[in-house]
């Protein structure tokens, strides 16, 4: 049996290498037109800016070690530009000598990943503007930054790649200015998670340009000029364009294979694309979401090595693994804070119309008595009716991976929030609480579920009318420091004494620092004959952070206009 792989890195040296533990025997194949086969991509911001300060660390096999290894084919600097499915072949260039020839397949894997878009702006192609996708672009990067002495960089998305490229170029004095067509950064965030990352970007000395577009770029002797959509212009040395990327699809459509809404190449649930001796895997398929069960891509290394192991079962065994898709787990560090998601977005159920309610809570990262407890915010999507665990992010500085973990096999299990409130978890002072941030954001989903709590959110605030009661249950001190416009302060430990200052016919809606000291405040007035009672979810923390970012993006609404 012969086998032959197109792509490697992640997928496809997965691929290869399991098949190989599956078929000692087999010939194996593998055709990678970079120079490198299996490399940490995720890793190459953090090479840029000097954390990783070894560049062979950043790979995992080269192309002699997986030769030996494994006994497989390597052929880097090698490309594919032809399958002829019907005959069974691929037509391939060496990149190096020019030599062209073909090559016969038995079954044919297909991992050619994704590319970096690249609009085309006028300058796009000048000196010092890049994009980071492999190892070549990484050293292009490094080099030019060593070398030029750069001072001003301008990264243009504010996705993970982009916010990671940010990061580094600041920690090596860079002075850096983030420019996102959004309204937010990274699009798979609900807004008030992202605002308070954004918060956190802006605390660092970061300029973050939202709602801003490019329009062009000019070469100057001194650098670069970025040119607004506005009008407006930034100087920069060096300019990032991590805007995104798509699959590559050009063989698969070469080939006749089925391509569908999402613009990747059609799988079915083994693998399989529309012709069945050839397999698909990494960025460049599409599959149904777990969730909404719309078309989707998926560009993450996890899913990626997972698939190419389970299309090899299917290969050498017989089709006997179905994959279920990805609810797109992923985490970035963003200077000291950590941000997770796994499963939908709100905004996204909103826009496939399915039902689900929002909760958000704040809680210690570990018990606050141990030192160094931080603030971690959870945000939870849910169905009305059933439970069901839809989405859950994860704002915050410690913990934030392993609670998302847990939070991500719950929703690939599609179980509910009833889980989440019994969660068995470790713990010890400088790990947890008693009650884990876990619990605590199952907590507050259940009751709301069972209607023992009745929510609003940061963007109800604006619309209340002047028959509805803002009543904020802080401290005094608290309520001086800061408070929603119009609100009254009535505080949780005197709401007993002072029932007689509240109108039972109007609609309260009750505030605190994080939402939990007007959880129990609602409790308190709603067993004391008050009905009409909502809690704001998240408290004014998230508030206050989502309105500043909010009078940001008018703002800069507003010069624009100006500027026209």
């Amino acid at each position: 049996m012969k086998y032959v792989i197109i792509g490697a890195v992640a997928g496809g040296a997965s691929a290869a290498a399991r098949l190989r533990r599956l078929d000692e025997h087999a010939e194996i194949v593998i055709f990678e037109k970079g120079e490198y086969i299996s490399y940490a991509n995720c890793g190459l911001p953090y090479y840029i800016g000097d954390v990783i300060k070894d560049r062979n660390a950043l790979f995992v096999q080269t192309a002699a070690s997986f030769h030996q290894r494994f006994n497989i084919d390597v052929r880097t600097q090698t490309e594919v530009t032809a399958i002829d499915p019907a005959a069974k072949t691929v037509a391939a260039v060496d990149r190096v000598s020019g030599k062209t020839y073909e090559e016969t397949y038995d079954k044919l894997v297909l991992s050619p990943g994704a590319e970096p878009i690249r609009p085309p702006l006028p300058g796009i192609t000048n000196e010092g503007i890049f994009t980071l996708r492999n190892v070549a672009d990484t050293d292009y990067i490094k080099g030019f930054v060593q070398q030029k002495h750069v001072q001003k960089a301008v990264v243009i998305g504010a996705g993970f790649i982009g916010l990671e490229m940010a990061e580094n170029l600041h920690d090596l004095g860079l002075d850096v200015t983030v420019i996102e067509m959004g309204k937010q950064i990274l699009a798979p965030l609900d807004y008030p998670i992202a605002a308070l990352v954004q918060q956190h970007i802006r605390s660092k000395g970061v300029h973050l340009l939202l709602d801003s577009a490019v329009a062009a770029f000019e070469k100057y002797d001194s650098g670069l000029k970025v040119i607004l959509k506005n009008e407006e212009t930034l100087d920069a040395d060096i300019v990032i364009m991590s805007i995104g990327v798509r699959p590559d699809t050009k063989l698969a459509v070469q080939a006749g294979l089925k391509t569908g809404e999402a613009k990747g190449i059609w799988v079915n649930e083994y693998l399989q694309t529309s012709d069945p001796d050839i397999y698909a895997v990494g960025d460049a398929i599409e599959f149904a979401n777990p969730i909404t069960r719309q078309s989707m891509n998926t560009y993450l290394a996890g899913p990626a090595n997972k698939q190419g192991r389970m299309a090899a079962n299917n290969i050498a065994l017989g089709n006997v693994q179905k994959y279920q898709g990805a609810i797109n787990t992923a985490i970035v560090k963003v200077f000291d804070m950590t941000v997770a998601t796994a499963g939908t977005a709100a905004k996204s159920l909103l826009k496939a119309q399915i039902p689900h309610l929002v909760s958000t809570t704040s809680s210690g990262s570990h018990a606050g008595y141990y030192p160094g407890a931080r603030q971690m915010t959870i945000q939870l999507a849910f169905s009305p009716e059933s439970g069901r665990l839809l989405g859950a992010q994860i704002a915050g500085f410690e913990g934030v991976d392993k609670r998302i973990d847990i939070l991500s096999s719950v929703i690939q299990r599609s179980s509910n929030i009833d889980e989440l409130t019994a969660f068995e978890h470790a713990y010890a002072p400088p790990y947890s609480s008693a009650k884990d941030p876990v619990n605590m954001a199952g907590f507050a989903a259940e009751n709301i579920l069972l209607k023992q709590a009745r929510v609003f959110y940061w963007n109800d605030v604006a619309a209340l009318s002047d028959n509805n009661v803002l009543l904020d249950v802080r401290t005094p001190e608290e309520f001086e420091k800061g408070h929603i416009p119009n609100a009254r302060n009535i505080p949780l430990d005197e709401i007993r004494d002072r029932l007689s200052e509240i109108d039972p016919s109007q609609h309260l809606y009750l505030y605190c620092k994080t939402g939990m000291r007007s959880y129990l405040a609602q409790r308190i007035l709603r067993q004391h004959g008050f009905e009409n009672l909502s809690n704001l979810s998240g408290g004014y923390e998230l508030w206050n952070n989502c309105a500043m970012e909010m009078a940001l993006l008018v703002k800069n609404e507003m010069e624009q206009v100006e500027m026209v």
